[in-house]
């Protein structure tokens, strides 16, 4: 979008859209070719771990050992690298970067009402639409087939998916810009795969996770040892992480600050999270409000590069890598954490937040037949929203169309790069297996001997 695109009207900007199609039709977006010699995935999963905590990344291997999405999901930067050399139209949003079906889940909007959005934001940065709409639609396919569904069937819940993303832009596209930034995505609630999700968000309360991570020793509350997952945290590496807290105040608006400041620090740990983030420094901090049963517990967790940030040469380096995943994520998100904010320690940048408040997603088990349907409609609607907001509706409105034509195209491109994935991970398996990949570190020690912030 050029800068005074929103001076045009919207009839003007769905035809810049359309005249988008001839530098990139939309049948062309169905390409899943790549021209000259591809990159090697084992290469660049190594390369995306430099710097990581050693000791940890056997976790995450063997987390992307248990199945083709497994290993799609840990593996964020060898698609970054293959979207980069397919078509685009040149229309950028917001991108979530690593859209999947279990990075969209229900979480505590700042009412305590429990909502469902994209709920995972370390890759985000702008870039082209289609790199999220490819990632997630692929998605479908990988976690269709770990469900035991039909290729049949994935390739149908893709074109669901798609079909819903693109009437919802055309939807969003004539609403005024204050209602866009209101709308909540809710109808579709009912649906069996969202009813398991917001199920499970409730039971994650501050109270169930002060029973799951903490024990109770000379009368106050602190975490429990259970490492490499989960490891408490002493001296002078917990004094850095309380201290960082500080500076991470300023970043929230003053009423926030507030309520910040009614809770007051009682322990540290280190805590495993997830399966791209693995390997990266991620505390938790338990605070104490209004009495023994008011916890609070933040997520003090390391950001660094978008694996898309290589790809996109003309856009300017973020100047603090937890910024930028607050930042994305508010662009993305009707409603977002009131305590989301970044700080830094000695150098490195990271997203502060509250842990899982209510937070959950969805279970590959929940997707067999209609309910990869269901979901995939619900997913169209959700990524079609936080692109609507943060780029511009009419003129993905225009480039869309309704003709199913795209539609058509994303589903072939996720079929094949399905199978692409799928190649890699048995890739990753032999690597694993011929010791190219190490999975012998020791990560118990991880927790209490982690090296410098600056290392």
């Amino acid at each position: 979008m050029t800068p005074n695109a929103r001076q045009l009207d919207p009839g003007e900007r769905r035809d810049h859209g359309r005249r988008l199609r001839k530098s990139c039709s939309r049948v062309e977006q169905a390409r899943c070719r790549f021209s000259g010699e591809r990159h090697d995935p084992i290469e660049l999963i190594l390369a995306a771990n430099r710097g990581r905590i050693p000791q940890l990344l056997p976790i995450k291997y063997q987390r992307m050992a248990e199945s083709p999405f497994g290993f799609f999901r840990g593996a964020a930067p060898v698609m970054a690298a293959d979207l980069a050399s397919q078509p685009r139209c040149g229309l950028t949003v917001q991108i979530c970067g690593d859209a999947h079906v279990r990075n969209l889940g229900s979480f505590s909007a700042p009412d305590g009402r429990l909502i469902f959005d994209i709920n995972d934001f370390d890759e985000t940065i702008r870039g082209p639409f289609e790199w999220d709409v490819k990632r997630l639609a692929t998605s479908l396919i990988l976690a269709g087939r770990e469900a035991h569904d039909t290729d049949k069937q994935c390739k149908a819940a893709v074109r669901v998916f798609v079909r819903a993303y693109r009437e919802a832009v055309f939807g969003f596209s004539r609403m005024t810009a204050i209602d866009l930034a209101r709308y909540r995505v809710h109808r579709h609630q009912h649906f069996a795969p969202l009813q398991s999700v917001l199920r499970k968000a409730e039971r994650a309360t501050p109270r169930y996770n002060l029973e799951r991570l903490t024990v109770t020793g000379d009368g106050w509350r602190r975490f429990k040892d259970d490492p490499p997952l989960l490891t408490r945290v002493e001296g002078a590496i917990a004094s850095k992480v309380l201290a960082s807290l500080k500076s991470y105040r300023h970043t929230l608006a003053p009423e926030r600050q507030h309520v910040y400041d009614q809770y007051h620090q009682l322990d540290v740990a280190f805590k495993v999270v997830g399966t791209g983030s693995v390997g990266l420094r991620d505390y938790v901090v338990l605070m104490q409000g209004n009495g023994k049963l008011d916890a609070l517990f933040l997520q003090v967790k390391e950001e660094t590069a978008s694996c898309y940030t290589r790809y996109l040469p003309d856009l300017r380096p973020a100047e603090h890598e937890g910024r930028r995943v607050v930042e994305g994520q508010r662009a993305l998100q009707a409603q977002s954490d009131i305590l989301l904010g970044w700080t830094s320690i000695e150098g490195r940048d990271y997203l502060v937040r509250q842990l899982s408040d209510h937070k959950a997603s969805v279970e590959t088990g929940d997707l067999a037949g209609e309910g990869l349907i269901q979901y995939a409609l619900v997913c169209g609607e959700v990524l079609a929203k936080g692109h609507a907001r943060s780029g511009d509706p009419c003129a993905l409105a225009g480039y869309l169309g309704v003709s199913p034509k795209f539609d058509m195209a994303i589903a072939s491109f996720a079929a094949s790069y399905a199978d692409q994935a799928a190649e890699d991970y048995a890739k990753f398996v032999a690597a694993l297996r011929s010791g190219k990949i190490r999975t012998t570190a020791k990560p118990k020690a991880a927790g209490r001997s982690l090296p410098s912030a600056k290392a």
